[in-house]
């Protein structure tokens, strides 16, 4: 199942249509910083792995949980930042990992959790929000 809104994006989908979702998703992102916020087991990486195929990511993809940052070339050898900022727990391990300098750097950075830090991200951004429905799963554009 997978059903489309497009006046305010809202997909709702079951994982067997989770490329179509995806495919979705990426037409409605025009920045270069993209939130994908949802709670934990909502399917936030595995979307997220999905986009980056129709990103034309060549790279294997995988959950940057452990890493933080991953990064990964597309067929036309631009970089997407793939961010998961869990395990982030105060504003100067940001400034550590260089997070706002990825941000600044004009490529592609998608981050998972990235409304824990929202209130900082001076940048203009893209935010969607994943949430768990029985066997669904319900995809918003906030911002």
């Amino acid at each position: 199942m997978l059903i489309f809104s497009l006046i305010n994006m809202k997909i709702k989908f079951d994982f067997d249509k989770l490329s179509n979702a995806s495919k979705e998703l990426k037409k409605h992102i025009n920045k270069k910083i993209i939130l994908i916020c949802g709670e934990m087991g909502a399917g936030k990486t595995t979307l997220i792995k999905d986009l980056l195929i129709h990103m034309n990511v060549t790279d294997n993809v995988t959950s940057p949980t452990f890493s933080i940052i991953n990064e990964y070339k597309t067929i036309n050898k631009e970089i997407v930042y793939h961010m998961d900022l869990f395990r982030i727990k105060e504003v100067n391990e940001l400034y550590n990992i260089g997070f706002f300098e990825y941000l600044e750097s004009g490529k592609t950075c998608i981050i998972e959790w990235g409304e824990i830090f929202e209130e900082i991200i001076e940048s203009d951004y893209n935010k969607f929000t994943i949430t768990k429905l029985d066997n669904f799963r319900l995809l918003i554009k906030n911002r």
